[in-house]
């Protein structure tokens, strides 16, 4: 789908999130998620303050029940003592993040200053990938659903000045919403709008949207779809970037740069995540990097330091970045969305500071990161957070070493069933904490064993994989 744009970030509406201005002529603001448990205040707020001194703007914690909306009232209060202490303006603004339990986002929507909700399980039964023959009638009572208890949410963020995001996922979309639309960038996009409708009904207007996907071609079409509907609609309001489940290391920067910078290069974005499967803090110094070098008009990112050429089916980038990382940032940033929007299946890489195995390397891991060729096993998996109950890291690491000679396998490493097996949602094997110390396995979307022991769980991910290849 090749949506056509004529966008200006500078048009959309401001949202305040407590004292922070999000859109307009604002600067893209940056942020991250803290992967601590969050009824661990003190851990919680020891990451906290390594996070905003990283340079985060806003942080986001899981809030699974109202035992946790207690403990972030209590994390909220330490911080802005600490703000106070310091004299700073205002303490960095706290997200809740909510799923399955509307009352939840009630409460905490009365103690931090923005609530996430997911529209696929906001009020919606949780996801059991069912098919639902709805008549014309019975949709709109369900609609009619969404609305009334939608609005209790939106009274209590007005009568208290929070900001709401509406945060759409890949793979997370209701039953509802998959029997009309199906698994599809349209359904994400109405799933999303669902909701803004009924906000923009009841004059409600701090609000954040965000549609993300691992699929970095998925997300961009989808953003774009979104931003095209906003359009139609007579809406513009501010949106969140990312790449969701993008992983780790330098695929993890790669992938979420691919997805990112195609949006950002198109002037959309006011926000942004890097979601890495590492400590939240290591997020920002890539997220900051992308902001950066998309502050520049395209003229100055094109000077005589940067070379964009387009011949045939093949992308030719060079720059002089003499940072492996920052080139590796600006070479996936730029190259992604050419090579998606000129139909191109070839890239060629151009540094004379970097060895040319690197650069070539470089450019695989850039054309599998914008899923136009696979060369080798790709990770699917989330950051982390409060949810997570197992060593992800680790896990990752585990994960690789049995299973990294399998080329051209996508496999979902998630940390509880919030992420999986939804959001995995093209992945062809998954492997999803049910519990302390316990692992599902999938096979794609189906789960085939569940509640094993997290120590036999790789091997048995393993044995699933080859008893399948026979």
């Amino acid at each position: 789908m090749n949506i056509q744009l004529t966008y200006n970030r500078r048009q959309t509406t401001t949202t305040n999130v407590g004292g922070l201005s999000i859109g307009s002529e604002y600067p893209v603001r940056i942020q991250t998620m803290a992967n601590t448990s969050t009824n661990d205040i003190e851990g919680s707020l020891a990451q906290a303050e390594r996070c905003i001194a990283a340079g985060t703007e806003l942080l986001r914690f899981t809030t699974q029940g109202m035992r946790e909306v207690e403990s972030l009232a209590q994390i909220h209060q330490s911080l802005q003592g600490v703000a106070r202490s310091t004299a700073q303006r205002s303490h960095t603004p706290l997200v809740a993040d909510v799923h399955f339990q509307s009352d939840v986002a009630d409460a905490a929507a009365k103690v931090v200053e923005k609530v996430r909700i997911n529209p696929g399980n906001y009020i919606d039964p949780a996801r059991k990938f069912k098919q639902i023959d709805y008549t014309e009638e019975e949709y709109q009572a369900e609609l009619q659903r969404l609305r009334n208890r939608f609005i209790q949410l939106l009274n209590i963020c007005k009568e208290h000045k929070t900001a709401l995001r509406i945060g759409v996922n890949h793979g997370s979309l209701s039953d509802r919403i998959m029997s009309r639309y199906g698994d599809t960038p349209e359904g994400m996009v109405e799933s999303c709008m669902e909701f803004l409708r009924v906000a923009v009904a009841e004059d409600f207007k701090d609000i954040v949207l965000s549609i993300k996907a691992s699929n970095t071609r998925v997300m961009v079409t989808t953003v774009r779809l979104l931003v095209w509907q906003m359009q139609e609609e007579g809406m513009a309001f501010p949106l969140h970037l990312g790449v969701t489940e993008a992983g780790e290391g330098e695929d993890g920067r790669v992938k979420s740069a691919v997805g990112i910078g195609a949006l950002l290069a198109d002037g959309i974005g006011d926000t942004i995540r890097v979601s890495l499967s590492e400590a939240p803090e290591k997020e920002l110094p890539v997220a900051k990097a992308l902001v950066d070098y998309f502050a520049d008009e395209l003229s100055t990112r094109y000077a005589a330091t940067t070379q964009v050429k387009i011949e045939d089916n093949t992308v030719y980038f060079s720059n002089a970045d003499t940072d492996w990382q920052l080139f590796q940032l600006h070479a996936a940033a730029e190259c992604g969305r050419l090579l998606w929007d000129h139909n191109c299946t070839e890239l060629v890489l151009n540094n004379d500071h970097f060895a040319a195995e690197d650069l070539a390397r470089l450019s695989k891991d850039v054309l599998q990161a914008a899923r136009v060729r696979m060369y080798k096993t790709e990770y699917i998996s989330c950051p982390g957070c409060g949810r997570t109950l197992f060593d992800l890291e680790q896990t990752i690491a585990q994960v690789k070493a049995a299973t990294s000679h399998l080329q051209g396998l996508k496999i979902g490493i998630m940390g509880c069933i919030v992420n999986g097996p939804g959001e995995m949602a093209d992945a062809d094997y998954g492997y999803v904490g049910a519990g302390r110390r316990k692992v599902s396995l999938y096979r794609g979307k189906e789960c085939v064993l569940k509640n094993i022991p997290q120590e036999e769980a790789v091997a048995q991910l393993l044995a699933l994989i080859e008893a399948d290849k026979k």
